[in-house]
């Protein structure tokens, strides 16, 4: 079971403010937990959306929309992969996860699971995802 640890942005993140190094060390000493659990696939922070977009669909038109977006609460500052045997492994992970701010304050991060390609049933499509090394 894969799930995605999403961070969420804050007005510090969103400004491109660096975190302290006290905050690096303990992501860093997570991460480290995490790959000597063998569980770590991936993991990044993402830009300020002011270096990003968004692409708005109205029926088959497509529309570049450039960041910076105004919710800071609705925004992902960053996140990180893990494969786990159960929902109850990657509750344990995440409340091992430390605090993202850059002042301690208050905060989430968000947990969700990963669909697998089992998960959506037999089609020609689904094998074609299987066929390009996908999910």
């Amino acid at each position: 079971m894969r799930f995605m640890i999403l961070v969420k942005a804050t007005k510090d993140s969103e400004a491109g403010t660096r975190p302290p190094e006290e905050l690096f060390a303990a992501m860093a000493d997570y991460h480290e937990q995490l790959v000597k659990a063998g569980v770590l696939l991936d993991a990044s922070g993402l830009q300020p959306s002011s270096k990003g977009w968004r692409v708005k669909y109205s029926g088959g038109k497509r529309t570049p929309i450039d960041g910076p977006f105004t919710e800071a609460k609705e925004l992902i500052a960053g996140y990180t992969m893990i494969q786990v045997k159960s929902r109850e492994e990657a509750a344990e992970w995440s409340r091992r996860f430390p605090n993202p701010t850059i002042d301690g304050g208050d905060c989430e991060i968000e947990v969700r699971q990963v669909f697998e390609l089992e998960d959506f049933g037999e089609s020609e499509a689904i094998d074609r995802f299987r066929e390009m090394g996908v999910g």
